[in-house]
């Protein structure tokens, strides 16, 4: 660890700070009809809009009419992916003569994108021609990062009505995220990235002659190896900034690349690379000043920012810490921090970014739902790589996707004044709304629905052949594997660690499933209990109302997440990554 890292950690942090505020109130004056100085440019375009599609943007919905129109949309949308990939080959901008995709592959690149998770089994600049990565990826990250604001933002509503049977109306909502909140920034942000180096272009790949050529051994489909001699690279091109921007804002995370952010041409510079994480966190991060505005009740926004933020920090330093250390089966090798070289475990890293930079991307990319990266999390030290996972394994709460993380932390909230009126015996209540019976058993139903996702499918995993026949690396790192996978697969963030083979009809399969679930079965109860929270009255604080305001909130909160979530995996863990890290110590390694 070095004065230098620590500096990047610590302008991170104050930077998202910063942004939270202007974030927060523009996003509450668009989706509370108040003006913007964007609305000369882009309110005609939000009534033509309407016109066109029939939309009547003063009609109210209820809850289940929210939730039916955003499934509506996200289905019919899947299916377009679907087809577009499946008929890639004989549409335009396709100057590789990519093939089609192949069924089991398009279904779950079709469901991943839907529902935000972007998880890739796929090298996109080998398998996705420009068409597909434009108006099938890139539409779809608009989209369903769209549609997670869209429903945390019906949630405030929720929260802050009163004596109300609707929540807002979704077609409008997602209108007014995509034209005043998505769209602006991401032209500005993709002109930028364009200047630094990330390439934008429609031109076909571009062949160079090798300075120096190299012999390479190649094993054949029959399993003969035979030597090659190679003179030439193919270096590969595309429109790659304008989906970098949403890729990274709308905390979508799959990549032009197979190498994602970690290659020179989706992330070029340092600069570019503190960029991206905070576009990651600034959507997450402006929500909760948005929740304390459209509530009234500012100081609980900032509470629950103090939350998350406490999680965050704690995250950074766990795999900073953990990833200086390195490795201790290098025995004699100099890991130390010196003129010459960076120390710690650099392995899977780019040494552009080095230890620190690439721990808090890592943990900010886990945290946020994004899965962008700019390493590899299979090559993190067992403990590094367990931060990345429990972060996800919380829910995707600590800022979160876009609208995710709000509406995921809003699941906790109504549990901790649950737990708080418990304490006192008295009716919890949330910001003067009384939390009852309904309100906890919708919370519970979220939160069992996540950890069951997770559990099952890795179980199934793990001790079927098609499940163990795409583990690369014995031993509780496989474990680790097939485990990471199915949580950012509910958890919608779509990292992976790279060593399982998941390319197969079993993992393309019910990882779709996987992120379907995580993504729509959560939503729903989180949605009733919007819906119940809008048509309750407010009553009057008393001496025994838990306040939602102060540190003794944010603490709780912090804790119910912990013990609730991190628990309950602790047995899974304790079967990959801890018993992996022990053994790293104990001199214990498995052979591939």
């Amino acid at each position: 660890m070095t004065a230098n890292g620590w500096f990047q950690v610590g302008l991170f942090f104050l930077l998202l700070l910063a942004i939270t505020k202007p974030m927060g109130v523009y996003m509450a004056r668009v989706f509370s009809g108040q003006k913007t100085f964007m609305d000369p440019v882009m309110r005609p375009v939000e009534r033509l809009l309407y016109r066109v599609t029939g939309v009547d943007e003063t009609h109210e919905m209820r809850w289940t009419e929210y939730a039916i129109a955003m499934l509506l949309l996200s289905g019919v949308s899947m299916i377009l992916l679907y087809a577009i990939q499946r008929l890639q080959h004989s549409l335009p901008w396709n100057p590789q003569g990519f093939a089609n995709v192949a069924p089991d592959l398009a279904f779950n690149t079709a469901a991943s994108f839907t529902t935000n998770t972007n998880w890739q089994a796929y090298s996109g600049e080998s398998t996705m021609s420009y068409f597909t990565q434009m108006a099938g990826l890139a539409y779809h990250n608009f989209l369903s990062a769209a549609v997670g604001i869209a429903l945390a933002i019906a949630v405030i509503r929720g929260i802050a009505r009163r004596e109300m049977e609707t929540i807002g109306n979704f077609w409008v909502d997602l209108t007014r995220t995509i034209l005043w909140v998505l769209l602006p920034v991401c032209l500005v942000v993709a002109l930028f990235f364009v200047s630094q180096g990330t390439v934008q272009t429609l031109k076909p790949y571009v062949t160079a002659q090798l300075v120096d050529p190299q012999t390479v051994q190649v094993t054949g489909a029959d399993g003969k190896t035979t030597t090659q001699r190679v003179t030439e690279q193919t270096i590969t091109l595309g429109p790659v900034a304008s989906q970098e921007a949403i890729k990274m804002y709308g905390t979508n995370g799959g990549g032009f690349f197979g190498a994602n952010s970690a290659h020179p041409f989706e992330n070029p510079t340092p600069l570019t690379n503190f960029v991206q994480m905070l576009l990651i966190f600034s959507i997450g991060s402006g929500l909760t000043y948005t929740l304390g505005r459209m509530t009234g009740s500012q100081k609980h926004g900032w509470a629950v920012w103090s939350a998350m933020a406490v999680l965050f920090l704690a995250g950074v330093v766990f795999t900073y810490t953990a990833e200086s250390r390195g490795n201790p089966q290098l025995h004699g090798v100099d890991q130390h921090v010196s003129a010459t070289q960076p120390g710690g475990n650099m392995e899977g890293k780019e040494v552009r970014f080095g230890i620190a930079t690439s721990a808090l991307f890592a943990t900010i990319t886990t945290d946020a739902s994004c899965g962008a990266v700019n390493g590899v999390h299979d090559s993190y030290t067992p403990f590094g790589g367990m931060i990345q996972m429990i972060n996800m394994m919380l829910g995707e709460v600590v800022f979160g996707g876009v609208g995710a993380g709000l509406y995921g932390i809003v699941v906790f909230i109504i549990l901790t004044v649950f737990i708080a009126g418990l304490m006192v015996g008295r009716t919890p209540e949330y910001l003067g709304k009384k939390i009852e019976a309904y309100d906890v058993k919708m919370a519970m139903l979220a939160v069992l629905v996540f950890s069951l996702l997770i559990l099952i499918f890795t179980a199934i995993g793990v001790v079927t052949p098609y499940g163990k026949a795409g583990i690369t690396n014995p031993g509780p790192h496989g474990l680790s594997q097939v485990l990471y996978a199915y949580t950012s697969g509910a958890a919608n963030n779509g990292s992976a660690f790279a060593g399982l083979s998941a390319n197969t009809l079993w993992y393309n399969t019910s990882i779709a499933f996987d992120t379907l679930l995580g993504r729509f079965f959560m939503v729903m109860p989180v949605l009733a209990i919007a819906g119940n929270l809008a048509r309750k009255k407010i009553v009057p604080d008393s001496a025994g109302t838990f306040p939602v305001t102060t540190p003794l909130f944010a603490t709780l909160l912090v804790s119910v997440v912990l013990i609730v979530s991190a628990l309950t995996f602790f047995p899974a863990l304790s079967l990959g990554p801890i018993l992996e890290h022990l053994l790293m110590h104990a001199g214990k390694v498995f052979g591939g």
